[in-house]
């Protein structure tokens, strides 16, 4: 298989999908149709990383492995942190931009 047609795995943690109610929840209350729109942008987004998950940039920080994660920015205020190993992504995290994130680092 060429790496034009390689698919990946993707696996989504726990802590990822439990994000993601989170996130879907805390905006349904603002509007349900807005929460309902940030669902299907992040999961469109995570299925397209079975065929493009390198398209992420590295997410950098000092305190980081180099090169160990890589970041997908969806509706202007979500990151999808993610690895990838061998030919498996593995979705970690999915964090408010605007909201304090340093606990992860």
């Amino acid at each position: 298989m060429n790496s034009a047609n390689r698919r990946y795995h993707v696996i989504i943690s726990e802590r990822a999908a439990e994000m993601l109610v989170q996130h879907a929840r805390f905006l349904t209350q603002v509007s349900a149709q807005a929460a309902d729109k940030l669902r299907r942008d992040i999961v469109e987004s995570v299925k397209s990383l079975q065929e493009f998950p390198e398209r992420g940039s590295w997410l950098t920080d000092r305190v980081l492995p180099v090169d160990k994660y890589r970041k997908l920015l969806v509706d202007k205020r979500y990151l999808l942190i993610y690895q990838i190993k061998g030919d498996t992504v593995y979705l970690d995290y999915i964090v408010d931009c605007r909201q304090d994130y340093g606990w992860l680092l």
